[in-house]
Formats: structure tokens, sequence, C-alpha cells
């Protein structure tokens, strides 16, 4: 990984690429390889996708004439390459810095990006949205969906690529499978890749057509033969390739192709963009190409922290501290033990989720449903109807995916299904796509639900054990990354639904938190003490639904100040529900103050630096604290 870039440098746009010979372009993919590899390593990222997609990103923008033509990239975070070739090369070290590059695909960054993609799936539905407004602006210019493997695993994709292969519409577009796991067929070989190139070359095109109509045209037998050789010729397609499945939804297929080999690649390429009508390209790709370690372990690779380039090791400080996630997989397994009702389901992230251990301890019931949020959901709330107590495992990002499912198949017959959403809050550098600022909003709307944040990991484990015996679905979510550092109780504590805790007492005012912001809350409390004289009750709401009457409404009547904090979107959150319940009951001379993420999608950096500029943190806390005693802020 030492060679130099001197080609590289030389590419401010996909223009300049084309100035290159073919015979550099190898020499270019080492340079960019190297260039991801040294970026991720010390900002971190999705690495060995994008090293995986490095020839395609070369050819498609050797080939194609973008940004006229349009290339969508799903999932987004398989760009990087494409990043380096469209004029960011200076501005790459700063990937997934405050106020640098997006990791993901982002159209405000870029007129190169030519869709937001954080969550999976979306590239042909939106593919075809775009070539079908190009078609009504009379424009001629092509669109093509680059979709990992993975994504092909979510219904979203095949609704787009039904409407795209409805044969009463004309649809140009072009879909490249970047099949990353081999895990649409295992029949790559040169027969194959010869077949593609060869059925793709423009005048066989040309040929099959003419002769099809010719066939069409021989009087009474016409139509007949002619299915017959079609039949013929998918028949011998599908003994060498895999791509039966494309053409029944009227694509036409080419592949498994070496999607490392820049030459096959181009030719290909030009061949399918003379075409006019839909076709999917399969290529193979091999994840973390050109980076040792990241080839040997590409799971670790998919999205890695900072790491030392020579050995592949993370450079994060060692900590005895677990993450929620890690203490959240194995109370899983210690539940698990002594009920083998309790099922584990998750969408794709088995290792994202901690749910691992429990993989390997419970086989037969641990449920990976791949990138299908609503089927997940759903297959959980049949399991529930056995008998059984489905955790359904996903980031609060992603559930929101499946909220139609949550509230009919789920909570309209009040199953028992537990929602554990990891990620809950700011999650750092992914962001937008990936922050979960919305589930204790719409989680608490749904009747039958309840919804629940710990404020510390021996308190999730409390709450997980709750979950489990309770006769109703429940929604848990938990923040990313370490947890406080407390100790764990060894025995579990059933937690009575809709009740919290008083942790500190004071007659000044009430500061409500509820999750991840009560430790700043606590935080806060001491320093209002110790800095100012200022006396606060903390109270840790543990349930956003059902919320504790008995404790808060004495609270609000006697002290009559009130700051609600949490890492959540402040329009329907936890402090709405506050202000919900004291109008119920008609108590209108409290003062409140909610403190949240105000009306934003949050950009992407370090979850300390997010969480203090949108003032979640305890000394947004103390701010808010003193201006409602009249009292000097303080600088934040």
């Amino acid at each position: 990984m030492h060679q130099s870039s001197h080609l590289l440098n030389k590419i401010n746009s996909p223009q300049d690429l084309k100035k290159l010979n073919r015979s550099e372009l190898p020499d270019l993919a080492k340079e960019i390889r190297k260039t991801i590899v040294n970026v991720v390593s010390t900002s971190g990222g999705h690495l060995a996708s994008s090293l995986g997609a490095v020839e395609l990103s070369i050819a498609l923008h050797y080939v194609f004439d973008t940004p006229t033509d349009k290339i969508l990239w799903d999932v987004g975070h398989q760009a990087y390459a494409h990043k380096l070739l469209t004029g960011r090369r200076d501005q790459f070290a700063t990937l997934r810095r405050h106020g640098g590059l997006s990791g993901f695909t982002k159209r405000s960054e870029s007129p190169y990006d030519t869709f937001t993609t954080g969550h999976s799936s979306t590239s042909i539905s939106a593919g075809l949205g775009i070539a079908c407004a190009k078609r009504l602006k009379k424009d001629s210019s092509k669109v093509v969906a680059v979709i990992g493997d993975g994504s092909l695993t979510a219904g979203l994709a095949y609704e787009g690529l039904n409407q795209t292969g409805d044969t009463h519409n004309d649809k140009d577009l072009i879909v490249i499978l970047n099949d990353n796991e081999m895990s649409i067929s295992h029949n790559v070989g040169a027969l194959s890749s010869l077949l593609s190139r060869t059925f793709s070359a423009s005048k066989l095109q040309m040929m099959r057509k003419e002769f099809g109509e010719f066939l069409k045209s021989l009087p009474r037998i016409g139509e007949n033969v002619y299915q017959f050789a079609k039949r013929s010729e998918e028949s011998f397609k599908t003994f060498v390739t895999p791509g039966m499945l494309f053409e029944a939804f009227n694509f036409e297929y080419f592949g498994p192709i070496d999607g490392h080999n820049l030459d096959h690649l181009i030719k290909i390429l030009k061949n399918i963009k003379t075409m006019d009508e839909p076709v999917l390209l399969h290529v193979i790709t091999k994840k973390g190409k050109g980076y040792r370690q990241a080839e040997q372990n590409p799971v670790y690779f998919h999205g890695v922290s900072s790491f030392d380039v020579d050995t592949g090791i993370c450079r994060k400080k060692t900590t005895n501290v677990p993450s929620y996630t890690e203490v959240f997989g194995q109370t899983m397994v210690e539940l698990a033990k002594t009920n083998d009702k309790i099922i584990a389901v998750t969408a794709a992230m088995p290792e994202g989720t901690g749910l691992v251990p429990f993989s390997k301890a419970y086989p037969d019931r641990f449920f990976d449903v791949g990138i299908a949020e609503q089927h997940g959901v759903t297959f959980a709330a049949g399991m529930a109807t056995e008998g059984f107590r489905p955790v359904v495992t996903i980031y609060s990002t992603f559930i929101q995916r499946a909220y139609d499912q949550i509230i009919h198949d789920v909570c309209i017959e009040k199953l028992p299904v537990v929602f554990a959403l990891d990620r809950g809050g700011i999650v750092g550098e992914d962001g937008p796509t990936h922050h979960g600022l919305f589930d204790i909003s719409f989680m608490r709307t749904i009747p039958n639900m309840v919804v629940m944040a710990p404020k510390d990991e021996n308190e999730l484990r409390h709450m997980l054990a709750t979950a489990m015996v309770h006769n109703g679905p429940i929604s848990l979510r938990y923040p990313r990354g370490r947890g406080t550092g407390v100790d764990l109780d060894k025995d579990f504590t059933i937690l009575p639904i809709g009740k919290g805790e008083i942790l500190n007492r004071g007659d000044d005012l009430v500061i409500l938190a509820v999750g991840s912001t009560v430790c700043d809350a606590i935080c806060a409390a001491a320093l209002l003490k110790e800095n100012h004289g200022v006396l606060a009750t903390v109270v840790n709401a543990r349930f956003i639904k059902p919320l504790d009457h008995e404790l808060i409404l004495p609270l609000a009547r006697n002290i009559r100040r009130m700051i609600t904090v949490e890492e959540n979107t402040v329009q329907g959150g936890f402090g709405s529900a506050i202000l919900e319940l004291l109008c119920d009951h008609e108590i209108n001379d409290v003062i409140v103050k909610r403190l949240g993420i105000c009306d934003h999608f949050v950009e992407h950096g370090p979850q300390d630096t997010l969480r203090n500029k949108y003032q979640v943190d305890a000394p947004a806390i103390i701010n808010a604290a003193l201006s409602m005693m009249s009292r000097k802020t303080i600088a934040v």
C-alpha cells in the first residue's frame, strides 16, 4: 500500500479520468485503494465494501457521461472511490468528520451524488423514477443503479424490479448487481463471462430483435416459433448463469462477470449503454479487495473505527466497560437459559446488534431475516401468536421502515413482541440517515405500546427482563457506545410498568430525564448546587409511556419549574408527553423547558460534539436551569 498517487492526483472530475489510457487504470485502482485505506484507518468508515467497488467505480465513470448520466449507489457506503473520482479528492481526508464529507452519497454534497442513500434497497425505485422523468423531458441520458447483493434481500428492490420490467411501458434502466458475497451464485467462470460480453454486443442485440420480428411474422406458426426460440435461449442462459430470476422481471440479464477486470467491465458497459430496455448486469467483486486484513475479515472491516494500517488492529483505547449492545446481547443469552420461549430476530445485523453470542448458544431460536424489517416484524408477530417471546432487535433508524407492521400486525392485537432499538439517539459519524431520533415520538403514539429507556447498562438488563414478562408490545431503546461503567446486578429485577425514580431532591426545579440523558442530568444537578446554589430534583423517568403520573404531577404542583431532556426530536417526544400530562390535569402555571432535537436532521460528527451542539448534554441542562431561575447562563 505504498505506491505514489500520481494518477489520482490528476483526477479532479470524470472528464480527467477519461483522458487516461486504459492501461493506466489498474494502477489508478491501486492508488485509490491506498487512499481509501489510509483515510479510513484514521477516520473510520465502511472499508470492505468500498474497496470491493473500486474498479466498478472507475469503469462506470470511464464509460458514462456523469453527471448527465446518473449513477445511484445502493448502499452509499460503497461509494468512496466514486467520491475520489468526482472532485472530492482534496476533501477526502475529512470523510465522516464533523463538517466534512459524508460517509454516504449525499445530493447536497455533489452533483455527482444522484440520490442520498444511507438505507439500503432504494436505488432501483429511485432510478426508475429518474429514468421516467428523463423520458418525459425527452432526455436520452442514462440511469444506472448499482445495488449491493445484500440490498436485494429487501422487498423494495423487487417492487422496483417489478415496475421496471412492466412490459406495458418502455423503461430504460441499467441495474448493476454488485455481488460481493457470492450470495446469488457461485457460477462464475470464463464461459459465463464470455457469454455476457458477447450477448451484450450491440450488433448481436440488433440481430436478436430483427430475428425475433422475423419469426413472429411467419404466417400461422410465427408466434409459437418465436416463443420456442426465446425459451431455448433462456434455458441456455439459465444453464450457465443465474439470470432467470431477472429475466422473469423482463430484464436483459448479463453476468456474472469479474468486477475487478477493468477491460471486461468497460467493454460490457459500453455495450449495454446502447441498449434501450431494462438491463441487469451481475458483477462479482471481493469485499476488502487489495487490503489483506479486510479480505480476510470483511465483516469486521464492513464498518470499522480507526485502525493501524500495517496490522489492521483497532486503535481505540481498550476499556473494560462493555457497550450497551454487548450488555444487551449477554443479557439475551442469560434470559434465554431459563425461558425457552425467547426468540431473537434481527435484520441482517447480528454483529451490530450484539446477537452473535445468542445465535451460537441458541441457533434454533435465532432468525436473521435479511434487510427486510417489515417482514421481520410480521414474522415475529406470527411467532408471538404461538406463545413465543420474540425480541426484534433493529437499529432505531431502521425500524422506521416497519412502522405499519408494528401498528397493524403487533399492536392492534397487543402481541408480546419486544422491540429492542439499538442506536437510539445520536449515533455519530454515520449522520442523518442513521441517527435514531424519532422512535420515542412514533412509538408512543401507538395504542398498547409501552416505551422505555434505561439510564445505564444495568437498568437495561432489568428492563429487558421486564419486557419478557409483560403481556403486550414494548419498545426498549438504548444508545450507541460504551455504558456508564456501573456494576451489573447478578439477579434481575422486574420493574413496575410506568414507574420512574427520583435520584436527587431539590426544591428549585425538576429535571425530568430519560435514557442516556439521565447521567447528564445528575451531573448538571451536582454542578448547579456546587457552583450556583440551585437545588434540583432529578427524575429518571424510565418510561415515556405510560408516564408516572403519581410521581410527576405532585412535583409539578409543588415546584412549578421543569426541564425535560431527551435524545430524540422534541416534536411529539418525551417533553411533549409531559406537556400533555400537565394539560390533561389542568396544571397551567408550570414553566416547562424541553431539551431535545428541535426540528433538524442532525449532521454527522462525534456524539459528544453533536450532543453539545444540539443542547442535550449537562452544560445545556445547566443553562436551561439558570435561565429558568433568571441567572446568568454559562458558555457551552
